[in-house]
C-alpha cells in the first residue's frame, strides 16, 4: 500500500536526485511552484527514513519530506545550506568554485544573510578568511555542524511528526499547522543544552 504525500512542491517524482537537489537550491519557476505535486511513498520505504538520518537525506522524497518539514518550523535555511554544501563539492571549474562559494557565503555565512545559518564564531571565521580563495572543501566543517544540529534536533522531531508518522502509517496527509520559532540556537549552544533546543512564542 502506498500513501500520497500531497504539497506544492518544486519537484517531479520521476526526476533524479541530482534534479532534485538543483530544484531545491536554484528554484524552478513561479509555474512549477503553483502546481500540486504527489509523491508517492510506502509505509514500508518511509519508515526506513527512521533508521537514520543519512539514510532519510539519500532518498528523494526522504529529502523533499524532510524540507517540507523544516518549512512548517521555519528552519529550512539549515537542509538548504546542506544542499547548496553538496552541490558545491561537485565543481569542477575554478571560476565556478568561486562563484558558488561566495553564492553560498552571502546567502548562508555572513552577518545578517537572509537565509542565516546558525554556526558558533570560529567556524564562520574560518570561512570568511578562506573565501577569496575558496576550496571544495571551504564549507565542510560548517556543513558537518548544520548536518549534526539537524540529527540531533530536527530529525528526532521529523520522527515524532504527523508529516512523517501519516506515512509510515499509510494515513492520508493531514493539514500542516506552521509555527512561528523565535530564536534558534547556535551550535554550541546546542551543545550545552540538556531540553529542548528551540523556544517558541
Amino acid at each position: 500500500m502506498e500513501t500520497s504525500l500531497v504539497f506544492f512542491s518544486q519537484l517531479s517524482m520521476c526526476e533524479p536526485k541530482e534534479k532534485t537537489i538543483f530544484k531545491l537550491i536554484h528554484g524552478s519557476g513561479k509555474e512549477e511552484m503553483s502546481k500540486e505535486a504527489k509523491i508517492r511513498v510506502s509505509p514500508e520505504e518511509a519508515i526506513k527514513w527512521g533508521e537514520s538520518f543519512d539514510k532519510l537525506l539519500s532518498h528523494k522524497d526522504g529529502l523533499e519530506t524532510f524540507t517540507r518539514f523544516l518549512k512548517t518550523e521555519f528552519s529550512e535555511e539549515n537542509i538548504e545550506f546542506w544542499i547548496a554544501c553538496e552541490d558545491f563539492k561537485k565543481s569542477k571549474d575554478p571560476q565556478q568554485i568561486i562563484r558558488k562559494a561566495k553564492a553560498i557565503y552571502e546567502k548562508f555565512i555572513q552577518n545578517d544573510a537572509p537565509q542565516e545559518v546558525n554556526l558558533d564564531f570560529h567556524t564562520k571565521e574560518i570561512i570568511s578568511k578562506s573565501i577569496t580563495q575558496p576550496t571544495v572543501h571551504s564549507f565542510d566543517v560548517a556543513q558537518s555542524r548544520v548536518y549534526q544540529l539537524m540529527e540531533q534536533d530536527s530529525y528526532m522531531r521529523f520522527l515524532k511528526s504527523d508529516i512523517y508518522l501519516d506515512l509510515t502509517e499509510g494515513r492520508s496527509q493531514r493539514p500542516t499547522n506552521l509555527r512561528r520559532r523565535s530564536r534558534s540556537f547556535t551550535y554550541n549552544e546546542f551543545q550545552d543544552a540538556k531540553s529542548d533546543v528551540a523556544i517558541w512564542l
